[in-house]
């Protein structure tokens, strides 16, 4: 991924509804989820969601695809992997990491 791609995929997912989408595709997995039932989970609009899954598709984090008369959303992991393995690459210079970060520690205080 270039850093423009890398730097669109943060901008979309930088942001609570497209951020909370995002999360429950994964959980989905490949068989994805309908618009309207991720509208309802999230209990957003559909016009409103779909303005956010449009920003997740343009960043490249998702992809749609029809099934009869719904419009299926799935995560697509192969761009999550890249990612997230760019962020982590020059982790603590190749030695493996056992120090507790900042959002490990406020999450386990949640």
């Amino acid at each position: 991924m270039s850093d423009t791609a890398i730097i669109t995929a943060l901008g979309a997912l930088a942001q609570t509804h497209r951020l909370a989408a995002f999360r429950v595709l994964v959980q989905a997995g490949s068989v994805g989820i309908a618009a309207g039932a991720l509208a309802d989970m999230l209990g957003l609009q559909p016009s409103a969601l779909s303005f956010h899954l449009a920003q997740l598709v343009g960043a490249g984090l998702i992809a749609g695809r029809r099934d009869g008369r719904h419009l299926l959303y799935t995560a697509d992991f192969g761009a999550m992997t890249t990612l997230v393995d760019y962020l982590t690459e020059n982790c603590c210079g190749g030695v493996p990491c056992a120090v507790e970060t900042n959002i490990q520690r406020t999450l386990s205080r949640t």
